[in-house]
């Protein structure tokens, strides 16, 4: 399994602007990226879900797979669930899991 990649910040550490989000990935998410959560200093430019899919996705390799345009996975902002446009700011939770099926 893949170790837990590397985060790199893109603003200064001094901006303001920085937003820091608790990123946590669920069921084989957490396996195929090998690990359960981590925190991230998002780039000025992402503001919503479907600009840190984006940004995840750029990771390469399992993320970009996985993270897929059309791939069904679903998002939670702050245990709601979330379109492409809800908005991530500093502080939120943002949570990626697969659809669940049950009977």
């Amino acid at each position: 399994m893949p170790g837990k990649p590397a985060i790199i910040a893109v603003m200064k550490p001094n901006d303001s602007r920085i937003a820091t989000v608790e990123v946590l990935y669920f069921a084989r998410l957490r396996e195929v990226f090998g690990c359960e959560r981590e925190q991230v200093e998002l780039p000025g430019d992402v503001h919503d879900v479907a600009g840190l899919t984006a940004w995840l996705r750029n990771r390469g390799d399992a993320w970009e797979r996985e993270l897929a345009p059309g791939k069904p996975v679903r998002v939670a902002v702050n245990q709601d669930m979330a379109a492409a446009d809800t908005p991530v700011g500093n502080g939120d939770e943002v949570a990626f899991f697969p659809p669940v099926t049950g009977g």
